[in-house]
């Protein structure tokens, strides 16, 4: 298996150029699809991250229930509510969805929907139906368990993964203890070859698994990442790159890397007991940026 390091050089390379003249249709349309009533943060922190990495317009797609909530944290993104069963998103919305992502380029879908039969059957229904770039995370990834031949039905379009270790053994039915063996490597690139997407195994060294069976290993990040919300804003971020022009596997790759080094810069500042995801947002994100174009 051929390895490439992700370094600063590496991500250095990859930084998209940002048009002088450019206006926000230039840098991209994103809709995010998440929330619920039990996890109102994770949606504003993915919506949040796209916009604080340069994507032109940013949409938030949530349960009407907490569309107050996110209307009035997200005041850079759009939050619009979306119809709702017990407190989650639900098939009911489908066709609201489609009729936003017909303007947008890229889908992020995930951030805190919350599990339940509806939901799953609603990321069953938009694996099917969406033809423009996917970032599926958290509950969107749970909803395949057991099923991730659904994934197939996406082979030759942009769809990047992005779980933790649990999420993973969850779609793969193995034991953490499986995935954080000496065959974690092996285990991710397998199962994007198989389903033809880029996996982003995230952890220390996050690998990107691309389904030409090449690898991709990170070498930014640090424990201030070691805390609920920090997945989302990764989402945000990749999805973001996307908007922006960006080549999937690139994406990324630059995501995952920005998003390591604004944790590492911002432990620098306030140390990694302290940091927050919010503040890697509204912080360490501009810290990682400055520093890859000054470099």
């Amino acid at each position: 298996m051929r390895e490439t390091i992700v370094d600063r050089a590496y991500a250095k390379t990859l930084l998209p150029p940002r048009k002088e003249d450019g206006h926000k249709g230039d840098f991209g349309k994103l809709l995010v699809l998440g929330g619920s009533v039990s996890y109102t943060g994770a949606p504003y922190l993915a919506a949040s991250a796209a916009v604080h990495s340069g994507c032109g317009l940013v949409y938030l797609g949530v349960p009407e229930s907490i569309w107050a909530v996110e209307a009035q944290k997200c005041v850079s993104a759009m939050p619009f509510p979306l119809p709702e069963t017990d407190g989650r998103l639900c098939l009911a919305a489908l066709d609201k969805m489609q009729d936003k992502l017909k303007g947008c380029d890229v889908l992020a879908l995930g951030p805190g929907l919350g599990r339940g039969k509806e939901t799953e059957q609603l990321v069953h229904a938009l694996l099917w139906q969406v033809k423009e770039p996917l970032v599926l995370d958290a509950d969107g990834l749970n909803a395949l368990q057991g099923c991730t031949e659904k994934l197939d039905v996406r082979r030759g379009r942009v769809t990047i993964l992005t779980p933790h270790d649990g999420e993973f053994a969850r779609l793969t039915d193995r034991t953490l203890r499986e995935i954080a063996s000496s065959e974690r490597t092996e285990l991710a690139s397998r199962f994007a070859c198989e389903h033809g997407c880029i996996l982003v195994l995230k952890g220390h060294r996050t690998r990107i698994a691309l389904p030409d069976g090449r690898m991709l290993v990170n070498t930014s990040g640090c424990s201030a990442l070691s805390k609920g919300g920090s997945g989302d804003v990764l989402t945000g971020l990749i999805a973001s790159l996307l908007c922006q022009g960006m080549g999937a596997a690139e994406a990324a790759a630059l995501g995952v890397w920005l998003h390591g080094r604004a944790g590492e810069l911002l432990a620098q500042e306030m140390t990694a007991y302290c940091a927050s995801p919010r503040e890697l947002v509204t912080r360490g994100l501009g810290l990682a940026f400055r520093e890859l174009l000054e470099a």
